[in-house]
């Protein structure tokens, strides 16, 4: 199954390119998927469909939220009235700042492993939300994964014949078995997602209209994606103006989107094609419309847009290993490098991510770290106290 997630820069037409991408793999023959948070109504005709092969789901984040909430509190119903705390109704529940990211989430656990696994689509297209939120969204599963393992780690599964007894003699009482077996199953459930976002088969598509900040926005978004080992299969610039045109104010601003366009291309080229949708003077309106845009979102066949494990490892000769990713984009002032016991935490800019070291870089310590042509390379010392003595 081939996955694509499309983003950008808030306002560059983000959903109209992930409609324009699913009709276009729809008509190309392949049973297709669009899932969107905003609604599409170019996609649908009188009520129906735009193709017979084009499915639309629309992520409902405050039904989500309140079902979750629900849930929750009535596994929670013993404690809540050992407190004697007031129930909350579905009624008075409205989406707290992240539940459409969370909803987006669940959504994506269906594609992965739920009901939407078995449904035979070939293409599934995800209207990701602005591209800050989603580099957020993309990079939430490992990082509720790992507060799970910190809160409620597993190893502390095994002692649950022994909680009566710790709970007397501690005095206070030990977490329910409940709790744990909740956080077993989102683990699981975080786990399917992380693997689908990580998928050689899945790649992130960037939207954007030609200009200044997009452009900044798109140099920020090349450093995150690769910071967690993303491909992205194109960037699609939007609203782009006929070149040719007599009117001088009209032609000022094609030549301002040229200039802007050629650097994209010498930033992003040859490994990632940036593509253009024309201008149709008007918001698009119908599939029709849409269909105007196919030729620069048909979904296509790409490379693996996962690289695996984006990192590797250089021995330099005299001891030290090198462990190195490539970060194109990044500079070496918003760089910052933390270690902390087996996980090495990295900050590329506005962006964080934790990466839990191999087994042979623990026993080392890290020495140094260096930009260099775009790739960083942290330095690791072997710890004569860890490694073997050799005679």
């Amino acid at each position: 199954m081939r996955t694509v997630l499309v983003t950008g820069p808030g306002g560059a037409g983000r959903t109209t390119v992930a409609a324009a991408t699913a009709l276009a793999s729809a008509r190309g023959g392949r049973r297709t998927l669009l899932i969107s948070s905003d609604a599409v109504p170019a996609l649908s005709a009188d009520g129906g469909p735009a193709d017979e092969r084009l499915s639309v789901l629309r992520v409902d984040a405050a039904a989500h939220f309140r079902a979750e909430l629900l849930e929750l509190q009535e596994r929670a119903s013993g404690v809540l009235d050992l407190l004697g705390a007031n129930r909350l109704d579905a009624e008075e529940l409205t989406e707290l700042p992240g539940a459409t990211q969370l909803a987006l989430t669940h959504t994506l656990l269906r594609v992965a492993e739920g009901d939407l696994s078995q449904q035979g689509y070939e293409v599934v297209v995800v209207d990701l939300p602005p591209l800050a939120e989603a580099l957020a969204l993309l990079a939430l599963p490992g990082q509720l994964r790992r507060y799970l393992r910190r809160l409620l780690p597993r190893e502390r599964q095994a002692a649950r014949a022994l909680r009566p007894v710790l709970a007397q003699l501690a005095g206070v009482p030990m977490p329910a078995q409940w709790l744990y077996e909740t956080a077993a199953r989102k683990d699981a459930g975080l786990a399917a997602v992380e693997a689908l976002i990580q998928d050689g088969a899945t790649t992130v598509r960037l939207v954007a209209e030609p200009g200044r900040a997009a452009g900044e926005a798109l140099s920020a978004a090349r450093t995150a994606l690769a910071l967690h080992g993303l491909r992205v299969d194109s960037v699609v610039a939007t609203r782009v103006l006929p070149r040719h045109s007599a009117d001088p104010w009209f032609a000022d601003l094609a030549a301002a989107q040229d200039k802007c366009l050629d650097r994209w291309r010498q930033d992003w080229a040859p490994e990632t094609p940036v593509r253009e949708t024309a201008h149709l003077g008007r918001e698009p309106r119908t599939a029709e419309d849409l269909a105007q845009l196919a030729p620069a979102c048909e979904p296509g066949h790409r490379e693996p847009g996962h690289a695996g494990n984006p990192w590797w490892t250089e021995d330099s000769g005299d001891g030290v290993i090198s462990w190195c990713l490539p970060l194109p984009g990044a500079a070496k002032e918003d760089l910052r490098l933390v270690r902390r016991g087996d996980e090495l935490f990295l900050t590329a800019g506005p962006f964080h991510r934790v990466v839990r070291l191999e087994s042979a870089l623990r026993r080392c310590t890290v020495s140094g770290a260096a930009l260099t042509d775009g790739v960083l390379r942290v330095r690791f010392t072997p710890d004569p106290a860890l490694w073997p003595r050799t005679q």
